[in-house]
């Protein structure tokens, strides 16, 4: 019985390993490939975990820290040889993942929470904004339980930008008349 999709054989898995290496502007640990590389049924998550050291032992992959990999020059030398043999719609959802990856670490990178317990029993939950050229707003709030800072530290993840438009929409609404 014939293959159905892009995936056929190991060749197949690191050519579309090194394609989703090239596209990350991050180290990528063996989950994160998987997830990313999963764009036909075909690939299994022991498909990337043999191609994977394979790769490193062969120049295309290198390690970045703890069980993180990039893609080496070589590797990127024979994935322009290469890159064509990957199906279209496989190459577009896989450069859509990618770019959702990038996007979703280059905003945690600017968003930080930390919840600090304090003497008498509550928690403080310090929360940050930053920006490429630094810090937009510091933001510390008194929760009453852990259970409630959590929360509060969870939203603000997912909400930061709303939250930082809010204040300054706020703080900014009214036009103060300038005293000459």
């Amino acid at each position: 019985m014939q293959r159905l999709g892009f995936i056929h054989d190991m060749m197949d898995v690191k050519v579309l390993v090194l394609f989703v290496s090239a596209r990350s502007n991050y180290p990528l640990d063996m989950q994160q490939l998987y997830e990313l590389c999963y764009q036909d049924d075909c690939l299994s998550y022991f498909d990337v975990c043999t191609a994977v050291p394979e790769m490193v032992n062969s120049g295309h992959l290198e390690h970045a820290g703890e069980d993180q990999y990039i893609i080496t020059e070589k590797g990127k030398q024979t994935l322009s040889l290469t890159e064509d043999s990957i199906a279209y719609t496989v190459r577009q959802k896989a450069e859509n993942a990618v770019a959702r990856f990038n996007r979703q670490i280059r905003r945690s990178s600017f968003v930080k929470t930390q919840i600090i317990p304090r003497e008498s029993g509550d928690f403080s939950v310090l929360m940050s904004l930053d920006d490429d050229l630094g810090n937009l707003m510091t933001l510390e709030l008194l929760a009453p339980d852990q259970r409630q800072a959590l929360r509060l530290s969870r939203q603000y993840e997912q909400k930061a930008e709303d939250v930082y438009n809010l204040i300054m929409m706020s703080l900014l609404d009214e036009e103060e008349p300038i005293l000459e």
